[in-house]
């Protein structure tokens, strides 16, 4: 399913993606843009997995980009499934950091003595 970044109103357009300058019909936000694309990952280069693309600006701007390809929420769903696995995988391995955070000082005679 491929809906809009903003609103999450599904696309129904026929063709494999929109035009460069085609809105939402929910929020009237543009749906050919780097949020929308399957490509765009914050860590990565320019924010996009195409090393060779341009920098864009305004992410949720429209724009002409060749290697648009809408983003399909089933793809996105498996993407994020790794995320709470690695996750759970690293606090096995080295604990819960969190149970950690604000031991005080009978915690720190406790493992060092007097």
């Amino acid at each position: 399913m491929k809906q809009c970044h903003k609103c999450g109103k599904e696309w129904g357009g026929g063709k494999k993606r929109p035009g460069p300058k085609e809105f939402c019909d929910g929020c009237s936000a543009y749906l050919r843009c780097c949020l929308n694309c399957r490509f765009y990952d914050e860590s990565a280069h320019n924010k996009c997995y195409i090393p060779t693309t341009e920098w864009v600006s305004d992410k949720a701007g429209g724009n002409f980009c060749d290697e648009f390809e809408f983003a399909d929420d089933e793809t996105d769903a498996k993407r994020g499934k790794k995320k709470p696995a690695a996750r759970d995988t690293f606090n096995q391995l080295f604990g819960d950091s969190q149970d950690e955070v604000g031991a005080g000082p009978a915690d720190f005679e406790k493992l060092f003595g007097d």
